[in-house]
């Protein structure tokens, strides 16, 4: 498909810096792949010397497969194509020397650093989880915006915040002694390793010598500085963004960052990218309205190319189960008349809660239907927990699995104990696992400490010892009742069902490994040792991942931030009263503008046909409370809007079309 004017000259225009405003369904990636390919095969520039950053995993795969798509064999080698934190982490990677750490370093996850905070406030927040994650949001706020524990402490008002800022000192530290960073630190460290050294800056400078940015509307503050530090006076990047569809500042990402673009870089070439190749003119001419309600330090306005559509419809329904019946019984409807698929369908709500009745009433009526956004297997703390396990059983030098299950279930080996092991680790650069059982320890930790660590670690080598002597399955069995794990996941779980239900997880993984072992698997050919097993097994979340991009024929449930970026021929958006889309936060606050683009956002998610959808009243904490139609549709225009608040009383003529078509697919099915 041949670029449009406006691809084109972002596509060409590779002299200075360049800010591609590219609206929903705009055909952005196109011009990145394009651009890319321009630059290798026009402008003179070796593969290796470009990167294109983005924010998923998934984007950046398949970036990576258009781009060799559009390149001749061979000629993309060395190409960087990543998400942001893919490309912080091969700096610390590179540059292990300059920040003289141990290589092998671990990377903590949101629940392992949950675990640490955890440990690290037992006394003063004693396990509350609202103010746990107040705090790792608070950290993780701090680390987006660059602020270092010092420079934290220095900038505290209140006690609160005094507490915050020591919290944050005690963890950083502990990161320390494990050897160990995490999410936000791989933005944080390689921003800051850039801006103080010149040297490694002018290293990453030369390495990097065209960067392409997607969704730069998701930025957040360390992020756009990384940007700044690699690309540097030369100023040779793309970005592309849309600040209509920045809907992530709870996670410290800044629409502004297109505005400080302008002023940082005063050659900076703005492009617009606004025929829209998605939704028929309708759903765009309702869109471009709802969103010029909003400031604009940019304009634009989509345009569609194709016809303009139908009549875009809100179904008035009594409460939130009649909303589900409703939308099942249009869907139901809708796909015997145009006999279309169950996966062209998406519906779309503000939170995850009001999935559910929907859900019910699929299942009622023997509707495939998906999730996005459901939790893996192997995301469970169950899973992660025996996974860790079994990862320093088959390599003891696994220090973040280590860190993981030393203290779950509780021995008494808090994070004091570990602070200390790691930096005696750290001094003689080898695993937290072996230096348990170095001599040298004694003179760092004695007592108790000492005694409960090594009797775990000794533990851990026996059951090692049982596995290397042809009984990996009664090792496997062992580690679990011996380590108390059942015991610990009753004491825990909020009730006795749910420590069931986590149990039964356990065994499921039990039972695969016992299948592996021994070769009965589908996917083994012969039985594997246990060490292969764990491999395999680490690779199976990867795996089912990849199988939720499947093309099973399912209709699609989904929050409204996880449908960014996706298209679908029908969109229901449900719940769109006051204080779910706004959301009540946002109206307490007196702002909705991230609300309004997250509607927006909605919107463009359909091409053909969407609906909107409210109950009368829903229930809410128990309580059932009278609704509000959302204010996004009032600001909709109204000649595009169909109100169904009652039935309509069909024409002859209506009725007999519907009769014909109605009979046409009788039919067509039976002719079948």
């Amino acid at each position: 498909m041949k670029l449009n004017p406006a691809q084109q000259e972002a596509v060409e225009y590779v002299t200075g810096p360049c800010l591609v405003l590219a609206g929903a369904g705009s055909g952005k990636t196109r011009v990145i792949t394009n651009k890319i390919a321009h630059l290798i095969l026009n402008c003179g520039y070796n593969a290796r010397n470009i990167a294109a950053v983005t924010f998923t995993n998934k984007a950046a795969r398949e970036m990576r497969e258009r781009v060799n798509q559009t390149l001749p064999k061979g000629k993309g080698r060395g190409l960087i194509v990543s998400t942001f934190h893919t490309l912080g982490l091969e700096i610390i990677k590179k540059e292990i020397k300059t920040l003289g750490i141990k290589s092998g370093f671990s990377l903590f996850d949101d629940q392992d650093s949950m675990a640490l905070l955890k440990e690290l406030t037992e006394k003063t927040l004693q396990g509350d989880k609202d103010k746990l994650r107040l705090l790792q949001n608070q950290i993780s706020n701090w680390k987006n915006d660059l602020v270092l524990p010092e420079q934290a402490k220095k900038h505290t008002t209140n006690n609160d915040e005094v507490f915050l800022a020591e919290c944050y000192e005690k963890y950083n530290r502990l990161l320390a002694a494990y050897n160990a960073f995490d999410f936000d630190d791989l933005i944080l460290v390689p921003t800051l390793l850039l801006k103080q050294n010149e040297q490694v800056r002018d290293r990453w400078q030369q390495r990097i010598r065209y960067l392409l940015v997607d969704e730069y509307q998701d930025t957040n503050s360390s992020q756009y500085e990384l940007v700044k530090q690699i690309v540097g006076r030369r100023g040779l990047f793309t970005v592309v963004g849309d600040d209509d569809q920045s809907i992530y500042s709870w996670r410290g990402a800044k629409p502004q960052n297109l505005v400080k673009l302008g002023e940082d870089f005063t050659r900076l070439k703005l492009v617009k990218l606004e025929d829209n190749y998605r939704s028929c003119g309708r759903v765009l001419h309702a869109a471009n309205i709802l969103i010029a309600n909003n400031p604009h330090v940019y304009d634009k306005k989509l345009k569609s190319n194709m016809e303009y559509g139908e009549i875009l419809r809100v179904i008035v329904a009594k409460n939130e189960e009649n909303e589900a019946e409703r939308v099942v019984a249009e869907l139901i409807s809708h796909r015997f008349m145009k006999k279309t698929s169950y996966k062209d369908y998406a519906i779309l709500y503000r939170g995850n809660h009001q999935a559910r009745v929907f859900e019910k009433m699929l299942m009622t009526n023997r509707i495939p239907y998906k999730i996005s956004g459901g939790q893996s297997f192997f995301a469970r703390s169950e899973i992660k927990d025996i996974m860790a396990y079994l990862r320093v059983l088959v390599n003891p030098d696994d220090d973040n699995a280590f860190l993981r299950i030393v203290n779950v279930p509780r021995r008494e080996i808090g994070p004091a104990t570990l602070e200390k092991l790691g930096q005696y680790a750290n001094m003689r650069h080898i695993s937290m696992f072996a230096a348990s059982f170095e001599l040298g320890l004694e003179q760092q930790l004695t007592g108790k400490r000492l005694v409960n660590l090594q009797r775990f670690t000794r533990w851990l080598v026996e059951l090692d010892d049982q596995s290397q002597r042809g009984e990996p399955l009664e090792a496997v069995r062992d580690l679990i009742k011996q380590s108390g794990y059942e015991e610990w996941l009753y004491e825990t779980s909020p009730s006795g069902k749910a420590a069931e239900m986590r149990m039964k997880n356990v065994s499921q993984l039990f039972g695969w490994i016992s299948g592996m072992l021994k070769g009965d698997e589908a996917e083994c050919i012969e039985p594997m040792n246990l060490k292969e097993v764990v491999t395999r097994l680490t690779l199976r979340e990867m795996m089912e991942q990849g199988n939720d991009e499947d093309e099973a024929d399912q209709v699609q449930l989904m929050t409204l931030h996880a449908s960014k970026g996706l298209e679908f021929p029908y969109v229901f958006m449900v719940g769109m009263e006051e204080g779910l889309l706004p959301h009540q936060t946002s109206i307490d606050e007196g702002s909705d503008e991230e609300e309004r683009r997250l509607a927006y956002v909605g919107i463009t998610r359909a091409q053909h046909e969407l609906i909107f959808t409210m109950a009368k009243e829903r229930r809410q904490f128990g309580e059932l409370i009278k609704t509000e139609p959302s204010r996004f549709l009032h600001e909709l225009p109204v000649d595009d809007l169909d109100w169904e608040v009652t039935k309509r009383k069909q024409s002859d003529e209506q009725r007999k079309e519907k009769g014909k078509a109605h009979v046409a697919n009788l039919m067509s099915m039976l002719n079948k």
